[in-house]
């Protein structure tokens, strides 16, 4: 038995496709099939039925496979130390992000990596909360940058800072002459949402007490903010936009964007971790990198309240 082959059964439980296995391993899908084999017989068990397509794990498989990636953590371990002690900041780190975030933060995070950590590659993944967390428990993801709290003791939760609310209105709609709203001001029938699966739709519906009115509709559904900014834009309606969102307005949209009464809700943002992760430098730095790209009143919950988010 060896790392390589753990790395192998890994590859393949994670793209479950051999060609695709072997690709993301660097090796021909022959070689990669070849140490499979060769595992199973010494193991004397199977650990894909590979008459499913796509290849699953047999159920020992899964707990196999399960043993192989803390194995690997616990190897990966052994290199860490070696570079902490060298000073070096170099190595792979594989971050999960939410979509509402990525947009704000990457561009600015990956400059400033790129700049100061050449030796250091970064992996990211954006997905909704529920994938991005579920691959960092499965080890696909060192950490992960996502809304708060999770009420999942398996994860740690680092809070980074706390993005406000505001509510963004159509020149159209009567609530842009208004320069506070309340939350029970805004129609239902008239906002536009995050589809399914995003923890900030989550928050919105719980914020404008959305759960408990059962006559409303909602026109479009999307997963990206930027639509949801544009379809405002383009009718009499609402939408919700995250702090990030809006620093980069023009002084006119600026006007449309409406503060919420205080205490102003807000989201938790976060870098999250299994509570068993091993990457303690890098993900040290990246937290530094990214307190370092937002504003500094956003680190306190000062005149803000966290909205609720139902996972």
């Amino acid at each position: 038995m060896t790392l390589t082959q753990l790395e192998y059964i890994v590859s393949l439980d994670t793209h479950r496709h051999f060609a695709l296995a072997a690709e993301n391993s660097f090796v021909t899908q022959p070689t990669l099939s070849m140490q499979i084999q060769k595992l199973e017989d010494e193991l004397g068990v199977k650990i894909f039925d590979r008459t499913k397509q796509p290849v699953i794990p047999t159920e020992v498989g899964t707990t196999i496979i399960a043993q192989a990636r803390v194995i690997l953590r616990e190897a990966g371990l052994l290199q860490q130390i070696v570079n902490d002690q060298k000073q070096i900041l170099s190595g792979e780190l594989r971050i999960g992000i939410i979509p509402t975030l990525a947009p704000y933060i990457l561009p600015p995070l990956y400059k400033r990596i790129r700049e100061k950590y050449p030796m250091l590659n970064l992996i990211i993944k954006e997905s909704i909360t529920e994938d991005v967390i579920h691959d960092l428990k499965s080890n696909k993801l060192d950490c992960s940058i996502v809304v708060t709290p999770l009420k999942d003791n398996s994860i740690k939760e680092d809070p980074l800072f706390y993005e406000e609310l505001f509510v963004y209105v159509s020149k159209k709609n009567a609530l842009s002459q208004k320069k506070y709203l309340l939350a029970n001001e805004i129609d239902p029938n008239q906002l536009w949402l995050l589809e399914e699966g995003h923890c900030f739709r989550s928050q919105i519906l719980n914020l404008c007490e959305l759960r408990k009115t059962s006559d409303f509709h909602f026109k479009y559904e999307t997963g990206n903010i930027e639509t949801l900014k544009r379809m405002v834009d383009k009718s009499d309606g609402i939408t919700i936009l995250p702090e990030l969102a809006v620093m980069e307005f023009t002084k006119e949209q600026m006007k449309l964007v409406k503060r919420l009464v205080e205490p102003s809700p807000a989201r938790e943002v976060s870098l999250v971790t299994h509570r068993d992760h091993i990457k303690t430098k890098l993900i040290r730095t990246l937290k530094e990198e990214i307190l370092a790209i937002v504003p500094k009143e956003m680190r306190e919950l000062k005149n803000k309240k966290v909205v609720e988010i139902n996972y």
